[in-house]
C-alpha cells in the first residue's frame, strides 16, 4: 500500500535505524589503519594456527576476510557450499567451535582493544573496542532525538546486534526479514 504523507504527518524526533539481512550498513573506518601492522599479524598468525590445529569434516578457503571496519574469522572458510555451511552450523551449535575460538581469542589478546560477535553460520567478527553497531549512537547523540528505534536480526547475547538492541539508548526490535521489518514499521509509525 502506498502511503501518503503531509509534512504534518513527519515525526521528526524518531529515528530508525537497521540491520537486517537484504539491507545496507554503512562502513565505519579502517581496521588497519586502527591497529596497527604488528597487533594484525599477530593476530592473523594466532589465528591460522588455531585454525590449523582444528578438526573439521571440511574445510574451504578464505579463513580471514578484510571488512573495512572489522575481520571476519571462518574456520570452515567463506568459500564452503549453502550445504557445508549448514553441516558447519550444525556442528557448532553441538561443539561450539567459534564460541570456544571467541573465548581464546579473548584471553590471549585481552587488553589489546578488540571485541568480537559471533553472528550467521560460519563466522565471527573482530573489531576495535567500541565499533561495534552502538558507534552510530555516538554520532546521532548531538540530534536529541526523543527515540531511536533499533532493527536486528541477530540480537540474541554474542550476536552482532546485540549492544545495539539492547543498548538503553535504543528501542530494540527483533526481526527476520525484510518484509517483518516493513510490517514492524507499519504498526508503530503509520497506524
Amino acid at each position: 500500500t502506498k502511503l501518503k504523507m503531509t509534512e504534518a504527518d513527519v515525526d521528526t524526533s524518531t529515528l530508525c535505524l537497521f540491520d537486517v539481512d537484504g539491507t545496507l550498513t554503512a562502513p565505519r573506518q579502517s581496521i588497519q589503519a586502527h591497529m596497527g601492522e604488528e597487533l594484525l599479524q599477530d593476530f592473523i598468525n594466532f589465528c591460522l594456527n588455531y585454525m590449523a590445529k582444528i578438526k573439521l569434516p571440511k574445510k574451504r578457503g578464505t579463513f580471514i576476510e578484510f571488512r573495512n571496519g572489522m575481520l571476519n574469522v571462518s574456520p570452515i572458510g567463506r568459500s564452503c557450499t549453502q550445504e557445508e555451511r549448514q553441516e558447519f552450523f550444525e556442528l557448532d551449535k553441538k561443539e561450539k567451535i567459534r564460541e570456544k575460538f571467541v573465548s581464546v581469542l579473548k584471553e590471549e589478546f585481552k587488553g589489546r582493544g578488540l571485541s568480537f560477535s559471533i553472528g550467521g553460520q560460519i563466522s565471527f567478527d573482530v573489531f576495535p573496542d567500541g565499533w561495534d553497531k552502538r558507534y552510530c549512537l555516538g554520532i546521532v547523540e548531538k540530534d536529541h532525538y526523543s527515540s531511536i528505534h533499533f532493527f536486528g536480526d541477530k540480537t540474541k547475547p554474542g550476536g552482532n546486534d546485540y549492544e545495539i538492541y539492547s543498548d538503553e539508548r535504543t528501542i530494540g526490535h527483533e526481526v527476520s526479514s525484510p518484509e517483518q521489518t516493513m510490517q514492524m514499521c507499519q504498526q508503530l509509525f503509520f497506524s
